[in-house]
């Protein structure tokens, strides 16, 4: 589904198992995948980049993680479609778009929950990927 940030940038977020609506408008620019099995679907023909993220866990490198969340942010403020999914399309990319929303502005402290008003209720999954949040805004 097409997320629009605070500061007008839009994302398309999804998942593969369908609990979050696929609406993938036209083919995207770039895509920031994060789970292995998008990286051997047949249907992938765009440029993307898989992250080494184990589901329900923490990414294998947090430094590189933040590295492209920031570039996600340049790549789509220009005006790219770049496209985020997990396989859920819950915990990993709820995320990365509460990362995302700080990004564009949300406080950190509402981060998540802009996330689950704007995206999907069910977005980010434990306590670690809430720590994660958190030290992605630190970072900045």
């Amino acid at each position: 589904m097409l997320v629009t940030l605070p500061d007008n940038t839009v994302v398309l977020a999804q998942g593969r198992l369908g609990l979050i609506p696929s609406e993938r408008i036209r083919q995207p620019d770039y895509a920031v995948y994060l789970d292995e099995r998008w990286g051997v679907d047949p249907e992938v023909t765009w440029p993307y980049r898989v992250i080494d993220w184990p589901d329900f866990g923490l990414p294998n490198d947090e430094r590189q993680l933040f590295d492209v969340i920031l570039g996600i942010h340049v790549r789509a403020k220009k005006g790219e479609l770049v496209e985020i999914a997990c396989y859920g399309g819950l915990g990993r990319t709820g995320t990365v778009l509460s990362c995302l929303a700080v990004c564009a502005g949300v406080q950190l402290s509402d981060a998540v929950d802009w996330v689950r008003e704007h995206y999907d209720r069910r977005a980010v999954e434990t306590s670690e990927q809430r720590k994660l949040i958190e030290r992605f805004a630190i970072s900045l």
